[in-house]
């Protein structure tokens, strides 16, 4: 029994006994509590009574109403038992006329291969039962075939946390600054950033809102330059930025690693983004807008080791962002 507990416990186990079981119910709910009920079926389903007493009908039609196509559907409708039903009631015509019984068998006999019980006509609903058995086995083979290849898979390893991962806990572990205990009013919004090497799509942007929820703008950071070749990024420079819908013009500054900033090509390519800085831990960076102060603290910085020239690329950069109405002191 503990055996089949620990089996129960995998995935693969588990799928398999629920299918299993799911197949089961559906079973038994399809034919015991709500079978299916046929209305207007085909001849084919009768018992092989009533199937000779369909026969015996339909040839006292035909002695009625002698058209031989529908002599022929209706001998089809019996199925795979017509010849022999047929044969039956020639040799035993009981209370019927023999003689119109052997003008409907010389009419199905007129049929190539009606009688020849060898390759008897296909019961009409028999194929239909045929196809729902295949049907059901192909998605039944389809659903243990998926479940299989799905489970048996490589796993991934669940100890290894991805780059934007590791950056948010690093945020969250980050301590905020208390601006009121430093006389400072509390910002409209204060947010913690991390910059990890290997988050290649690092783009962080928030919203400004008001207390009444009036939107006055939104701030962020993002990836500015890169240094070097290969995969992850070498990140050597972010771009701060600051937006205010009163404002026509966005605020802008470039965190700089130190290589980046002592490289003249480098600045150069920069400058045109805004006013050039370089990192420090603990530094701060203002950028104000017509109605809006931004104020970036770098909580934490760390450069990579690696072939490249030293402090060229962040391994990892921690900002605190917090923004101000501009009439506040800060």
């Amino acid at each position: 029994m503990e055996t089949i507990l620990r089996q129960l416990r995998k995935p693969l186990g588990a799928a398999l006994v629920a299918g299993f079981v799911g197949l089961l119910l559906g079973l038994l709910w399809a034919w015991v509590l709500q079978p299916v009920k046929l209305k207007d079926a085909d001849p084919s389903y009768l018992s092989a009574t009533y199937k000779e007493d369909y026969m015996r009908m339909a040839i006292d039609s035909y002695g009625a109403n002698p058209d031989p196509n529908l002599a022929v559907q209706r001998f089809v409708a019996l199925g795979p038992d017509a010849p022999q039903i047929l044969e039956n009631i020639r040799l035993n015509p009981e209370k019927q006329n023999p003689a119109l019984v052997d003008n409907y068998y010389q009419t199905i006999e007129s049929i190539p291969g009606l009688l020849d019980t060898s390759n008897p006509p296909p019961a009409a609903g028999s194929n239909i039962f045929r196809y729902a058995i295949i049907g059901l086995g192909v998605i039944l083979i389809l659903g243990v075939a998926g479940a299989l290849i799905y489970f048996m898979r490589p796993s991934k390893r669940t100890d290894e946390t991805s780059p934007a991962m590791q950056a948010q806990e690093y945020s969250r572990q980050t301590e905020r600054t208390d601006f009121e205990s430093m006389g400072i009013a509390s910002p409209i919004t204060q947010t913690m950033t991390t910059y990890v090497s290997g988050d290649d799509l690092y783009d962080e942007s928030f919203s400004i809102d008001s207390q009444a929820g009036e939107f006055m703008g939104e701030y962020g950071v993002g990836i500015s330059e890169t240094f070097g070749v290969g995969e992850p990024k070498k990140v050597t420079a972010l771009e701060i930025w600051l937006f205010d819908k009163n404002d026509i013009k966005t605020a802008t500054k470039v965190l700089m690693s130190a290589h980046a900033f002592n490289d003249p090509a480098i600045r150069q390519r920069l400058e045109a983004k805004g006013e050039l800085v370089l990192v420090e831990a603990q530094m701060q960076v203002v950028l104000e807008t017509a109605t809006l102060q931004l104020l970036a603290t770098i909580a934490d910085v760390e450069y990579g080791d690696g072939p490249l020239p030293p402090d060229s690329y962040f391994e990892r950069l921690t900002l605190e962002l917090a923004v101000w109405p501009k009439d506040e002191q800060i």
